[in-house]
């Protein structure tokens, strides 16, 4: 396993295969494994994923928002990227991602924004979410959280088990923090700001990031594609990986090089 040191402790990462470095970030409440089925439809690009502080394998750091991820990564690249990078992030990971390309644009060559936006929910939802995994742990919100995140055809399948426990045997101060992050932070303004090529994804399905508030973000950015997966939630990395890929290997090919 790879580790790289920060000043809050270890962060766990992987690199896997060769060519032009493209990083990946997960959403709230997963780990590296988010990317697992797509990897192998990216051909081409040397994937580098990572678990986030108070996630996966990684340590649980200091609470400092969504710049503290965004050093993280930036950190990370700077470590074992040799240059700037494409940049795909999911939910939280594309708010670190719009966060890195707006503060380091010198390692940022290209943006996937997938199922995420420049502001996600109200501070009342996450200080609400936060109340209830103080009070009832991390299970106390895993079935709501399983609504958000998959459509109903997904969320029948046995597989959904694997993803609920990993929800569930995420650090619960970690994901506290993550939420408090995303509470926090309103990226418009670096979203209108931002001036490198963007590949913006919704899910039809997605009850965390609507396509709506996806395709709000997107307009912001000058540029910017988008697209909506139908049927798809919130991971369609998961759900839909093909249908995912099949977007996304392009703007690889494109953008990478």
């Amino acid at each position: 396993m790879q580790v790289l040191t920060r000043p809050w402790g270890a962060m766990h990462y992987r690199i896997d295969g060769a060519g032009p470095a493209v990083v990946f970030a997960n959403s709230l409440g997963t780990d590296l494994r988010l990317w697992d089925a797509v990897l192998p439809l990216l051909p081409g690009c040397r994937p580098i994923r990572f678990d986030k502080r108070g996630h996966g394998l990684s340590d649980r750091g200091p609470q400092d928002g969504i710049d503290g991820f965004a050093e993280d990564a930036a950190a990370l690249i700077e470590a074992v990227a040799e240059g700037p990078v494409v940049f795909v992030g999911l939910s939280i990971g594309g708010m670190i991602g719009q966060a890195l390309a707006a503060r380091r644009p010198d390692l940022v060559r290209a943006l996937v924004l997938s199922n995420t936006a420049a502001r996600m929910g109200t501070p009342e939802a996450w200080a609400a979410r936060i109340a209830a995994v103080r009070a009832g742990g991390m299970g106390s919100i895993a079935d709501a959280v399983m609504e958000r995140w998959f459509a109903p055809a997904f969320r029948a399948t046995p597989e959904l088990a694997l993803w609920r426990n990993m929800l569930v045997r995420t650090d619960a101060e970690g994901y506290v923090a993550a939420c408090g992050a995303i509470a926090a932070a309103d990226l418009t303004g670096e979203a209108a700001r931002l001036r490198l090529p963007v590949l913006a994804i919704a899910g039809g399905q997605d009850g965390a990031s609507p396509p709506d508030l996806v395709r709000g973000t997107a307009d912001r950015i000058a540029g910017a594609a988008f697209h909506v997966i139908a049927g798809a939630g919130h991971l369609p990395c998961v759900e839909t990986p093909a249908a995912w890929a099949a977007l996304v290997a392009p703007f690889l090919v494109e953008q990478a090089r």
